[in-house]
């Protein structure tokens, strides 16, 4: 036999081999690959039934923290105690602030966007307490708390619109 017929002969069973085992690994790759997706698919949908309960107490607990922050509810539950009118902002203050230490960690649950909107309305408020502290018209934290309650009982509180964007975020997000 020559050379030629040899190389042939080969080529004939090799040929189909490789075609054979092309086709194998094609097949077996997109085998394995569709049933990782599947494990991936899996895990992502254990993983949302999982932290959907967390995922909800997180906005459960940022709605009491805007609640709490609402200057009408942190100035019905902190008493001026014959404060002057600056330390009984700063005492507002204060609380608020520790109010939003002690939830601070919530922010991973949230979007940058509803984040954004409940440091606006924390700030806001502070804000608000601080101009009427300042404005000489007020010396004691009666007073403060008087004047802020008038005047923030005839606007809408940027805790209140924080609350509304949050509902409408967990709409869309459930």
């Amino acid at each position: 036999m020559n050379i030629e017929a040899k190389l042939l002969e080969i080529a004939t069973y090799t040929l189909p081999a490789i075609i054979t085992g092309g086709v194998a690994f094609g097949l077996l790759h997109k085998f394995f690959k569709n049933e990782e997706n599947k494990r991936k698919f899996e895990l992502l949908r254990e993983n949302q039934r999982l932290g959907l309960p967390i995922r909800l107490q997180a906005y459960e607990r940022i709605v009491l923290f805007l609640e709490r922050i609402n200057p009408i509810n942190l100035m019905m539950r902190v008493e001026p105690n014959s404060l002057d009118a600056q330390n009984y902002a700063t005492l507002l203050i204060h609380t608020i602030q520790t109010e939003y230490e002690h939830n601070i960690a919530q922010q991973i649950y949230f979007t940058h966007e509803s984040w954004e909107i409940i440091l606006k309305a924390k700030n806001s408020i502070i804000t608000q307490i601080r101009r009427f502290s300042i404005e000489g018209e007020v010396k004691s934290g009666e007073e403060l708390r008087t004047k802020l309650l008038q005047e923030l009982t005839q606007t809408e509180s940027a805790s209140a619109v924080a609350i509304s964007f949050i509902k409408e975020e967990l709409k869309r997000v459930f």
